[in-house]
């Protein structure tokens, strides 16, 4: 696809926990006569959306396949840990590993961190998805290790959640085809980047010729002047200096009453 192949609309896919809502804004506000058709949908199936089609771009959480996408990262979230409000961990500001040593720590399968090894205990059974692993937080079952984002999507009043130190963190990122890089995708780039909306980076530039004709070159000097309008090998001219009328008085004798 080439940067003139553009769709009616801009189709942006989401992880849960991204809130794109700020991208959003300015998009509408920039681009009023193209929609941004915004869909959540699970980590694991961005891959299968932008490569087939139903997606312009996504906001994914890393890595990808650099092999096929081009991804520019664009924060790295904090590593919480999810508890009930009466859990032992609430009474500091800060977790490590070795506090959760005890606790039975759940692993959804739709878990989006990279762990080594998983701290504390391990469940008889992996949860399907992290909503369901927040239900058993909050039935009192184990704990849940997760961005900060994603405690955040699934807040219920009996939980809270705390700083996890050591953790794996979550990255997020803007990822599309690397033969998918359309104009509408360099826009949002910008947006991303926070480039002002008369910033061309990233677009073609006019040629040289084209910018001539709207002005944009450099004036030519009249013959016989310079650039800056004065007689060609003139010298500036200021206060006290030559061509002054009043250093030209200097030096000449003064008048006796």
């Amino acid at each position: 696809m080439t940067g003139s192949d553009v769709s009616p609309s801009f189709r942006l896919v989401y992880v849960p926990g991204v809130m794109p809502d700020k991208w959003v804004r300015v998009w509408n506000e920039r681009q009023p006569d193209v929609p941004l058709a915004l869909t959540q949908v699970a980590a694991g199936a961005v891959a299968e959306r932008l490569l087939g089609g139903d997606a312009d771009a996504g906001l994914v959480r890393l890595p990808v396949d650099r092999t096929v996408f081009s991804a520019i990262p664009l924060y790295t979230e904090q590593t919480v840990v999810v508890v009930p409000k009466d859990h032992l961990v609430t009474a500091v500001d800060e977790v490590s590993p070795e506090d959760l040593a005890d606790d039975i720590v759940l692993h959804p399968l739709d878990d989006v961190l990279d762990w080594d090894t998983l701290p504390g205990q391990p469940a008889v059974e992996r949860p399907a998805a992290t909503a369901d692993a927040v239900e058993l937080v909050a039935a009192g079952i184990g704990v849940l290790v997760v961005p900060l984002s994603l405690a955040r999507l699934h807040h219920r009043k009996d939980l809270t959640h705390r700083p996890l130190k050591g953790a794996p963190e979550s990255s997020v990122a803007l990822a599309w085809p690397q033969d998918a890089t359309t104009d509408q995708v360099e826009d949002f780039i910008g947006i991303v980047r926070g480039r002002t909306v008369n910033s061309t980076r990233g677009r073609k530039q006019p040629d040289e010729s084209v910018a001539a004709d709207r002005g944009g070159a450099r004036r030519k000097p009249v013959p016989g002047k310079s650039a800056a309008g004065r007689p060609a090998g003139a010298k500036r001219t200021g206060k006290g200096g030559r061509g002054d009328p009043k250093g030209d008085r200097r030096g000449k004798p003064r008048r006796r009453s």
